[in-house]
């Protein structure tokens, strides 16, 4: 019997919410949804919606959340729910800075992600070797790496050159880059405001624009990931450990060091999103840096149900929002309302067309509701546009909860022997 048939049983097993969407639907939809936000951008004249300033931004702020997104992804597809995501970027964020600033900034992109990575070891020993709860294993490690980082800050950064205990020195930057020539097209391109053709110039143009070669390597995780996971015997042994890991361990799979394995490389992705915000986003390491990134990662991973392509989808959309409050945040913002009303009524005339009628009506409720806010105001309240985030995530959690699939063992006991 090979290691092949431990797959099957995963492949016959679909979601609880129906059959996943095709990629034709996806990209259809993802058509529609730029069609819609191209028409709300003429009809408020927010054009920086989809301005690729925007985009840029967007695709850095995506960046951490995605990369705490693939650490999570790690180790949930080897069984072990791994809420210390941001207890290891805030590791990630403290060694990071701690070694860029006295020896490059590559240097402090190593050490990152060691320090996520050992984060992830003390995890991996709570809930692998000493079975203790995943939650709370998690929990604990949050609160012991913001504390750590706290009481050696004291000793390293409060008596270096322009640094304090609560903040690193400078650190050297890795430099930005753009695409020569289609940059420059993309955006000239965007600053006509044409229908379609500029959000579409302004999206692509945030991708090819101020990047930072970090930021292409961690974009390239996400279908190295994918390729490791879903294309090689590593990565069918692994994911066998979150499905069935009795089944595993008959077909000769140590799962322990599986899981060891998944859960350490998810605190150094964890680490490296840290060190992005440390030497990347901001040069320098700040108390509290991480913002509860570790955990919008945790929803994005949750978003793009355990799967690499989903994961990006809700790290952009999350990146989006939070850079929502660097640029015109409560202009776009109140253009958005009126996008996500319009989005509603779609949403209702669906639930409609599927006989779910008592949601549908609920769902109108709510859009107009949305159109009298937009038509009754010119902007939205700041504190509202700092909690955009934070809200589209609990929203999108709530709305995408029906259509999940985790792993059948994801944060389950499991001991060595156990199905003897």
């Amino acid at each position: 019997m090979s290691t092949a048939t431990i797959a099957k049983p995963q492949a016959k097993q679909p979601g609880k919410g129906g059959r996943r969407m095709s990629l034709p639907v996806l990209l259809l939809v993802i058509a529609g949804v730029l069609v819609l936000t191209s028409i709300v951008r003429i009809i408020t004249g927010a054009d920086g919606i989809t301005s690729v300033g925007q985009m840029s931004t967007a695709l850095q702020l995506a960046v951490p959340i995605g990369l705490a997104g693939l650490g999570g992804l790690w180790a949930e597809r080897a069984g072990v729910v791994n809420i210390g995501l941001e207890g290891m970027m805030i590791l990630g964020t403290w060694f990071g800075a701690w070694a860029g600033y006295q020896w490059g900034p590559w240097t402090g992109v190593v050490f990152g992600i060691i320090g996520g990575a050992l984060g992830a070891v003390l995890h991996a020993i709570a809930t692998v070797t000493f079975n203790v709860n995943h939650i709370v294993s998690g929990v604990a490690l949050n609160i012991l790496a913001l504390g750590t980082t706290r009481y050696l800050s004291k000793f390293t950064f409060a008596n270096a050159p322009q640094g304090s205990t609560k903040q690193s020195p400078p650190i050297d930057s890795l430099g930005e880059f753009s695409i020569p020539g289609l940059s420059d097209w993309l955006n000239t391109l965007n600053e006509k405001h044409w229908f379609l053709v500029s959000d579409i110039a302004g999206l692509l143009g945030g991708l090819v624009t101020d990047l930072s070669p970090l930021t292409v390597i961690a974009v390239a995780m996400i279908p190295a990931t994918w390729w490791v996971l879903w294309r090689t015997s590593f990565g069918l042994r692994l994911r066998s450990c979150g499905e069935n890991p009795v089944a595993a361990e008959s077909l000769g799979v140590n799962v322990y060091k599986y899981k060891y394995i998944a859960v350490i490389i998810s605190g150094g992705f964890a680490g490296l999103g840290g060190a992005f915000l440390s030497i990347v986003a901001s040069n320098v390491y700040l108390d509290g840096q991480t913002a509860g990134r570790g955990y919008i990662g945790l929803a994005a991973m949750i978003f793009g149900n355990w799967m690499p392509g989903g994961l990006a989808l809700g790290a952009g959309l999350f990146g989006y929002t939070d850079s929502l409050n660097l640029r015109g945040g409560t202009v776009n913002v109140h253009a958005l309302i009126l996008l996500l009303a319009i989005l509603l009524v779609f949403g209702a005339a669906y639930q409609a067309w599927k006989k779910k009628y008592v949601p549908a009506v609920i769902t109108v409720v709510i859009a107009a509701l949305m159109f009298v806010w937009y038509a009754s105001t010119n902007e939205v309240p700041r504190q509202l546009v700092t909690a955009t985030p934070y809200i589209v995530t609990l929203l999108v959690l709530s709305l995408s909860a029906q259509k999940l699939r985790m792993p059948k063992a994801d944060g389950l006991p499991y001991r060595k022997g156990q199905g003897k």
